[in-house]
């Protein structure tokens, strides 16, 4: 008889720990899910349809010395860049 009772309380230790297995493993995947659904889009990404990309991927072209600090500041006070 306290074989039993052991084998009973062991049996419903063993199905109390797989559970909280399983459902730990199952809410951590409806947590995956859910961040990867919230996540905003990628902000640098190639714009689809007809949309331009404004940025100058020009090192050359970008180089603030072949400008004037005049022209810069003209620039800046006409489009705040």
């Amino acid at each position: 008889m306290i074989v039993h009772v052991r084998a009973r309380k062991w049996l419903g230790r063993f199905r109390f720990a797989l559970l909280f297995v399983v459902f730990t493993f199952a809410l951590y995947h409806m947590l995956l899910a859910v961040t990867r659904w919230l996540e905003p889009e990628p902000k640098y990404k190639e714009p689809a349809g007809r949309a331009v990309k404004a940025f100058q991927n020009d090192p050359v072209a970008a180089a603030p010395d072949k400008i004037s600090m005049s022209e810069r500041l003209k620039l800046f006070y006409r489009i705040g860049e």
